[in-house]
């Protein structure tokens, strides 16, 4: 018999990536190099969607990104984050700080388990999957809004013997997308689980929406509900509010046919354009709150994507999702804060290799980066609610808004143990400022529920004159001096 002899293979050789280019994800939480913020670098091995599952933690925490810069080619990713807590100072409780080092470090596994649900969305404190996550069953809808729809949904729900554990809603140019988290009433079972009581749930729903959806709209909206209600696993590994933005996107709430833009926001025909800096003479800040703007990067194949408006909380989260979610892939990029307004700078390719090619194309980037913007800005008041957690609850609150005029713009809904915890931003359907009488009448009304109502200002903040350094003209400028390794995909 002859001998067979196999080819050798170093045992060490898996290791050698390691030892060349370090751990395949390295954390580092810095508090001593900024006196107002902390510091959060991340270099790892390279991978579709990185940033994404990154921003999705810090957000996820209510953290703050007040400046980031980002560099990703080929094969590795180095990012850094200028971040603070929601009061607005550095990160110090070592438990959070391990926290972020453990959850950004898991997340090159990719795995289901390591994915961040936001079980307490309008907190933005992190959090599990539900404690027994075989009893809740996720449904997705989407829709034409009007005045009082979710609180037919809530009241449709409890009619039908259904328990909302969690809802999240958001409501933008007409449309409608949200994502509830129910139970049985009696038994708390798997719903999903019973075939007749999903079409029930089917049927009574998309009759709610019928109201006021089209029938194309009526159709896609129900076959959401039916495929999501089969199991809760396709909704709990995706964030909600990523989900969310995908739900929006899907129903083209970026491109109604008479666009309501709050804010004075630009229509994005000018963002094809010239390019244009934030100081230059004649924007009129109080007028534009936001721009986009696409130019090319034809050196290296990029297409440089520039977004400027009102700073907010969790705003890279959505733009980033956004982008992500229409299949581009983002090499690098900048963010930073002045005086309450946030400029960002994308450098784009699609995810096949090849950058814009069609006006058509970075027209519809604009619009939908526009919506992605305007989804979780709300005028009006936020109402907090606290109560003892019960079957129809939602419907009861929904609808004593409802009845007092008040229109739900964006919910979130969720348990704590036995105790409700629901927040509302609510305008007044008549397009007038909300009446704090009428608020103050609805405490009586839905007592003993604890209601706190948070006033969100909309006042123009003045103009201030300010300057900044594009990442566009900087890497533009020394492109070749520090990027000799960049791999243009063609």
């Amino acid at each position: 018999m002859k001998k067979v002899s196999w080819p050798y293979f170093d045992p060490e050789f898996d290791k050698l990536s390691e030892r060349i280019y370090g751990p395949p994800c390295r954390v580092c939480i810095d508090n001593e190099s900024l006196e107002d913020c902390t510091v959060v670098k991340v270099d790892s091995v390279n991978k579709q969607g990185l940033l994404l599952e990154v921003l999705q933690i810090l957000t996820d925490m209510n953290l703050t990104i007040c400046k980031s810069y980002i560099s990703s080619d080929v094969r590795w990713f180095m990012d850094v984050f200028h971040v603070k807590d929601e009061h607005g100072n550095k990160i110090t409780d070592d438990n959070v700080i391990n926290y972020i080092q453990q959850a950004i470090g898991t997340t090159r596994l990719n795995s289901p388990k390591n994915s961040l649900r936001s079980a307490n969305a309008y907190t933005g404190k992190p959090s599990s999957e539900p404690e027994n996550p075989g009893e809740h069953t996720a449904i997705e809808m989407t829709g034409t809004d009007r005045p009082g729809l979710f609180s037919e949904i809530s009241a449709a729900l409890a009619d039908l013997g259904c328990n909302i554990v969690e809802a999240h809603a958001w409501s933008h140019n007409a449309r409608l997308a949200c994502v509830a988290y129910i139970s049985d009433q009696s038994a708390e079972t798997p719903i999903a689980a019973d075939s007749h009581r999903i079409a029930s749930i089917e049927d009574r729903l998309t009759t709610v929406l019928r109201a006021s959806t089209s029938t194309a709209e009526t159709s896609r909206a129900s076959n959401q509900l039916w495929n999501e209600a089969k199991s809760s696993a396709a909704a709990t590994s995706t964030n909600v509010e990523r989900r969310l933005h995908q739900l929006m996107l899907s129903v083209r709430d970026f491109d109604a046919a008479a666009r309501t833009l709050p804010f004075g926001l630009d229509g994005g025909g000018e963002g094809l354009g010239k390019r244009r800096q934030p100081h230059d003479e004649g924007i009129n800040m109080k007028k534009r709150r936001c721009r986009v703007r696409i130019e090319s990067c034809e050196e290296k194949g990029y297409w440089i994507v520039s977004v400027e408006c009102k700073d907010r909380s969790r705003l890279m989260f959505d733009t980033v999702c956004t982008l992500t979610d229409m299949h581009y892939l983002i090499f690098h990029a900048s963010l930073s804060s002045t005086d309450g307004f946030a400029f960002q700078e994308y450098f784009i390719r699609h995810v096949d290799g090849k950058a814009l090619t069609t006006e058509r194309e970075k027209e519809r980037i604009v619009k939908c980066l526009e919506a992605a913007i305007e989804r979780r800005v709300c005028e009006g008041i936020r109402l907090e609610l606290w109560a003892e957690n019960r079957v129809g609850l939602l419907s009861d609150i929904t609808r004593v808004l409802r009845e007092n005029g008040l229109a739900v713009v964006r919910a979130d809904v969720a348990t704590q143990g036995e105790k409700a915890v629901n927040a509302f931003y609510v305008r007044d359907i008549s397009g007038n400022e909300v009446d704090m009488e009428t608020v103050e009448s609805m405490k009586k009304q839905i007592s003993p529920i604890v209601l706190q109502v948070i006033t969100t200002s909309t006042t123009d903040d003045k103009s201030k004159s300010r300057t900044y350094v594009s990442l566009g003209d900087k890497l533009k400028s020394q492109f070749e001096r520090f990027s000799h390794n960049f791999v243009t995909i063609k």
